[in-house]
């Protein structure tokens, strides 16, 4: 991360990421997830001449740091969701000839640091949590009007909070007090609300994370991605996805299976490779998690898993 920076940002399972990719220096790749560009930055280092690199983040500032931090032909910057990379790169002319895609998913570090994006429960700032500031509605919008009952579904699913009821009762009660404008007064109504905290970890922490997901339509977004990601890769093009959340990898790991699933022929009958209807992906090597250096440097990665997968 560059000193101009004021937010460090670690790029988490670097080397392994990199090395999934399986990088050609001709080759045209995709990070869905630019951030602060650490992935990138390594990818372009292995990329050679005609070698291309295509970026999306919805996040304005972390397009605003690439323009000022990058200035790299082989880069092209795009201030888009990534469920919306099908359509970028068929407008390019790019459909079935990417190399590798790699998404790393969640929030950043500098997204979590700026008290100001409303992501952070023990900082103070406006409610606000998306990742676009300008596109959407903020988490202080949604609070204001989302039912009890699904306030508690969203804490529970994707946030596996088990007071969730309890929790979002306590939101909507408070609400119709007072409104919920900043980061610590939701904290701490949700601290005061939760009976048995979790040793090292803040009672705030599954709420926020489920409230964030819900208001940038994480998993939603995730899964348009995932099914447009085998049109985009040429054959023999990896796919490489970092997630921190158990839904995440879940997602991650089912669309692997499906895609990778074959007609159930009997073993003894001899079948074409044309016949293989419905494997497109097959899984490459085994789920990969942070080793000990790389925590000891960086603990936000101690949830992070890595798969990769590679078009048929």
């Amino acid at each position: 991360m560059e000193q101009s920076s004021p937010f460090r940002h670690q790029s988490v399972l670097l080397h392994e990421t990199l090395n999934g990719l399986a990088i050609k220096p001709e080759g045209i790749y995709i990070d869905g997830t630019f951030g602060r560009g650490g992935h990138s930055r390594q990818i372009l280092k292995q990329l050679g001449p005609q070698g291309q690199l295509i970026a999306f983040d919805r996040d304005p500032q972390a397009i605003a740091f690439a323009k000022s931090e990058f200035s790299d032909e082989r880069l092209r910057l795009f201030q888009v969701a990534f469920s919306e990379m099908a359509e970028v790169i068929g407008g390019l002319g790019l459909m079935g000839c990417v190399d590798g895609i790699l998404l790393d998913l969640g929030v950043s570090s500098p997204q979590l640091d700026d008290a100001s994006r409303g992501f952070s429960f023990t900082h103070d700032g406006e409610l606000d949590m998306r990742m676009d500031p300008g596109k959407g509605v903020s988490a202080e919008q949604w609070l204001k009007t989302v039912g009890e009952k699904q306030l508690a579904r969203v804490f529970r699913e994707y946030g596996e909070e088990r007071y969730a009821k309890r929790i979002a009762a306590a939101i909507v009660a408070q609400r119709e007090i007072q409104p919920l404008t900043r980061t610590l007064q939701l904290a701490e109504l949700i601290k005061q609300a939760h009976p048995r905290w979790e040793k090292h970890k803040h009672p705030a922490t599954r709420c926020f994370q489920a409230i964030r997901i819900a208001v940038n339509e994480e998993l939603q977004e995730l899964k348009k991605v995932l099914q447009s990601s085998v049109d985009i890769l040429v054959s023999g093009g990896r796919l490489a996805v970092i997630s921190f959340h158990s839904l995440e990898d879940k997602m991650v790991k089912q669309f692997i299976q499906q895609m990778q699933q074959t007609d159930d022929y009997p073993p003894d009958l001899p079948v074409s490779a044309q016949q293989l209807k419905g494997r497109r992906i097959k899984r490459v090597g085994k789920t990969m998690r942070a080793g000990k250096v790389e925590l000891e440097n960086n603990p936000r990665a101690r949830s992070a898993i890595l798969r990769i997968a590679e078009k048929t």
